[in-house]
């Protein structure tokens, strides 16, 4: 995984209003269809981890782990993930984290 392209990415989702952040938002998006991939840092708590394996296994939605720090690195927010909304830049998020795009929705 290209990690610089990868954060590119995801700032280019939150300029985009394609990012969805804090649990509430997100786990609300992953229950309504409207995340494609879910990301998540490493330095999350195993209790949160496994709330968003959970939900994302539950509703079909690819997760990805990411290196520690790397939401805030691309969006400025402090936070431990993000969903983002279906389109092009969440399928080219997919193809470079590795994940079927196929999968998601």
């Amino acid at each position: 995984m290209d990690e610089k392209k990868l954060i590119g990415l995801l700032g280019l989702s939150v300029r985009a209003r394609q990012a969805t952040f804090g649990q509430d938002g997100c786990l609300k998006a992953i229950r309504t269809g409207k995340a494609a991939v879910v990301l998540v840092d490493e330095d999350a708590s195993p209790a949160t981890r496994e709330k968003y394996e959970d939900a994302c296994r539950h509703n079909d939605v690819p997760l990805v782990m990411l290196p520690e720090g790397s939401i805030q690195q691309a969006s400025g927010r402090p936070g431990v993930a993000m969903a983002i909304a279906p389109g092009g830049l969440a399928q080219q998020i997919c193809t470079l984290s590795g994940i079927d795009a196929g999968k998601s929705k």
